[in-house]
Parts: structure tokens; C-alpha cells; sequence
């Protein structure tokens, strides 16, 4: 179905507002007073998995074992993302990120004490269920700190397609950076520096990003009555998982989770098997680089076609360059084939989020953000589980047949139930982003 919309409602007979881009968005008042400390607490999620397998491994020889610490972390922080998302929803993001970025260091803190005294696995498992439980969910934050400013007026409502396309950029920018700096602060310095380097950098950026109220989205928690009767917060107190399509997504998310989990340790196992360990690095930032490439092309792109479409040929994408991981054995085709799957990782995920405006009401959405992430690190730690006992059973190679798995059954997922991301109808503009009158295809 193709709608025309006008969205040129209060320009100029015979002009049109500028097209939406990353300059005009990065212009909205306040926004950088959140992205630079968001940016530095984001990383757990790009430097915690790979930091616990390269010090694990290095104390206990075993990627197995490794991974299953990893993928406890993971687990936990899958089953409390949305837990923090919907606290943050109600009582506002400070009240939720201060207790828990000061918990996290705490945690990380125990977590590598015990890993370097020789612990029994158990031990790790204790430490490890609080450290992934208290990862700030600053990514989510960020995403609804923007639908609130971008969604005070229409004019600055058509920057919601690109300001979901910049936060994939930069979620990709974090794991171009991150795995890069924790394999070699790794391999370097010590086993431990890369742990030790995102606890501190989590603490940091937490605190700062926490800091900064006048972004804050207004907590469902103390909107009156009256704003609820108008529908300001309507569905602030439902669960987002209670609507359909957000249970598709976070689906469709374990695929990618399984991307990024079976990549990092199938790289690093890579990366042991040919005697050079600091090619993991290089290799899984080619791979990320090609993420945040198309991340950035994404947002740059005036799409005539409804995100749905592009979430589904995105994942075929993905799940084709996936497929042909296994059978690589050199370093540069296996660079240019990770970098390949990592330019299809892009366009799904920011289709994903983007489909969560729509879906979800204001008051659930940082909530409906954190069930996407949460995801996407459940499926991270079922893949790093998987692929560190495939790699150490039957080599490297093995691992990489984790990514072709998950995403497969990802996209049978979404293309089975992709009726459940059509948003109901309502009187809502469904262009958005647009900057002057054509025919927008929506799903």
C-alpha cells in the first residue's frame, strides 16, 4: 500500500523544509549534553562479552568455559534489561542508571578478582549474574531521550528515522572501538585490562549521562491523571511485550545477538589457530566497521519503502553472508566476508527500532527499546555458549556455522509472522521523516 502525505504543513507555498539529515539532527538543543557520556557507558555491551572470554580463557585455557561465564552475564542481562527499562519508564532514567552503573563496577570488580585467584567456575557464575544484570541500558535511554525531544513538535518529529539511524551508527562506532580496545588492552597490557577498562569507562559515562535531567524523558510514574485521559502516557503501565510486533522483534533480535556472539569468539578462536591473536581485533573491527558503513548510508537514504520491507530484506542479506563463514581459512576473505555480514546487520536493526515508534505508546518505549537489546544479548549468549564449546571441540571454523543457524531461523520468524509489525491504524502521519510531498510506501 503507498500513502501520499503531505508533511509540508507550515512552509512556504512552493518550498519545502530540508530534508532530514545527521547535521540538522545533531543541531537539536541538548542532544549532545546526552550522546557524549551515552556514548562512553554504552560500552559494556561492546567490550563485556569479549573482555570475560579473553580472561577467562586465559585463566581457565578453556573457550568452553569462557563462553558459558559470557553467556551467564548475557542471560542475566537479557532477563533484567527490560525489567530496568520499564523502572526507567516509571521513575524516570536517573533513578535507575545511578544504583545501577555503581553496582555494575562493583560486580565487574568481583568478577575479575575471582577469575584472576584461579575461582571455581561457580564462583564466576555468582559474580557474573550481577554483572550483566546491572548493565546500564544507556542505548534504550538514549533512543527514547530522543523520541522525546524529537516528538514535542511535528517539525522535529521527521528526524525520528534518522535519529534511529545515528543511534545505530554509533552503537556501531562502539563496537568497532570496543572489542578492538578490549582485545588489545587484552593481549597488551593484561588479561584483565579490558574489564577493567569498561568498568570504569561504564561508571564514568553512567554517572555523567545520568547527570544530564533536562533530556530526561518525563516518568509515566508522575504524569497526572489528566495527561493519561488525553493519552500522554497511555500504555505507560501495559508491559511493551504485551503488543505483537514487539515480540516478533525481539524474535528477529536473537539472530543478530547470535552475529555478534559467534563472531567474537569464532574470531578469536581464528585468530589463536593461525598463532596471531591481535588479528581478532582487526578482523572483528572490519566486521563492525562494515556495520556502522551501513548504519550511516542507512540514515543518509530518503527510503520510499516501509521499514518492515527492509527489516526482511536486510535479514536475507544478512542470513546469505552469513552462510558462507564455516568454510573460510584465510585472513582476508575471511575480512571481506565479515565485513559483508556486517553491512547487512545495520539495516535490520535500524528497521527494527524503527518500527518501535510506531508500535509501542511514548510511555512504554524505552521499555519496548530494552526487550530489543535484551535480545540481542540473549542471543549473543546462546551463540557464544554454542560456538565456544563447537570451537573448542572441533575448531574455529565450526564456531562460525552459529551465525548462519540463528539468523536462518530468525528470518523463517520473521517472514512467518511478519503481519504482526503493521502498526494499527491511526490518525498518526505515517511518513515521518520525510521532508516534502511523495508517495511513501508504508507496510
Amino acid at each position: 500500500m503507498v500513502n501520499t502525505v503531505d508533511t509540508t504543513a507550515g512552509a512556504p507555498e512552493g518550498t519545502a523544509p530540508p530534508r532530514p539529515g545527521y547535521g540538522q539532527l545533531l543541531r537539536t538543543p541538548g542532544a549532545w549534553t546526552f550522546l557524549l557520556p551515552g556514548f562512553a557507558a554504552r560500552q559494556p555491551f561492546a567490550m563485556l562479552t569479549i573482555g570475560i572470554v579473553l580472561l577467562v580463557q586465559h585463566t581457565s585455557g578453556s573457550y568452553g568455559s569462557a563462553g558459558i561465564v559470557a553467556a551467564v552475564t548475557g542471560v542475566s542481562m537479557a532477563l533484567f534489561a527490560p525489567q530496568n527499562g520499564k523502572l526507567a519508564d516509571r521513575f524516570g532514567q536517573r533513578a535507575v542508571l545511578v544504583p545501577g552503573v555503581l553496582l555494575h563496577a562493583a560486580s565487574v570488580t568481583a568478577l575479575t578478582v575471582l577469575a584472576l585467584a584461579g575461582a571455581p567456575l561457580w564462583a564466576l557464575f555468582l559474580a557474573a549474574v550481577p554483572t550483566g544484570a546491572s548493565v546500564p541500558q544507556v542505548g534504550p535511554m538514549v533512543r527514547a531521550r530522543w523520541a522525546a525531544v524529537l516528538g514535542s513538535s511535528d517539525e522535529r518529529a521527521r528526524l525520528l528515522p534518522t535519529a534511529a539511524a545515528f543511534e545505530s551508527v554509533t552503537d556501531e562506532f562502539t563496537f568497532v572501538i570496543g572489542p578492538v580496545l578490549a582485545t588489545a588492552l587484552c593481549t597488551g597490557v593484561h588479561p584483565a585490562a579490558g574489564l577493567i577498562a569498561e568498568g570504569v569507562l561504564t561508571l564514568a559515562g553512567g554517572l555523567l549521562f545520568a547527570a544530564q535531567r533536562g533530556t530526561q524523558p518525563k516518568p509515566a510514574g508522575r504524569r497526572t491523571a489528566g495527561s493519561e485521559r488525553a493519552g500522554g502516557s497511555a500504555g505507560a503501565r501495559v508491559s511493551a511485550l504485551s503488543v505483537p510486533g514487539v515480540r516478533v522483534l525481539a524474535v528477529v533480535f536473537l539472530g543478530i545477538g547470535s552475529v555478534f556472539g559467534g563472531m567474537q569468539v569464532s574470531l578469536t578462536a581464528f585468530a589463536e589457530e593461525i598463532g596471531n591473536p591481535g588479528a581478532n581485533g582487526l578482523l572483528y573491527g572490519v566486521f563492525a566497521a562494515g556495520n556502522m558503513l551501513a548504519g550511516i548510508a542507512c540514515g543518509a537514504v530518503a527510503w520510499k519503502i516501509g521499514p518492515r520491507r527492509r527489516l526482511i530484506a536486510g535479514y536475507a542479506g544478512l542470513t546469505l553472508a552469513a552462510s558462507g563463514l564455516w568454510a573460510v581459512d584465510s585472513v582476508p576473505v575471511l575480512a571481506g566476508l565479515g565485513l559483508l555480514v556486517g553491512l547487512f546487520i545495520a539495516p535490520a536493526l535500524i528497521s527494527g527500532y524503527t518500527l518501535i515508534e510506531p508500535l509501542v505508546p511514548a510511555g512504554a518505549r524505552t521499555e519496548a527499546f530494552t526487550w530489543l537489546t535484551g535480545s540481542v544479548a540473549l542471543g549473543q549468549a546462546g551463540a557464544v555458549t554454542a560456538a565456544g564449546q563447537l570451537a573448542d571441540a572441533h575448531g574455529a571454523s565450526a564456531g562460525f556455522v552459529v551465525p548462519l543457524v540463528g539468523t536462518a531461523l530468525a528470518l523463517i520468524t520473521l517472514v512467518a509472522l511478519r503481519s504482526r509489525l503493521t502498526p494499527k491504524a491511526s490518525g498518526r502521519v505515517a511518513a515521518r521523516g520525510m521532508g516534502h510531498r511523495v508517495p511513501v510506501a508504508v507496510d
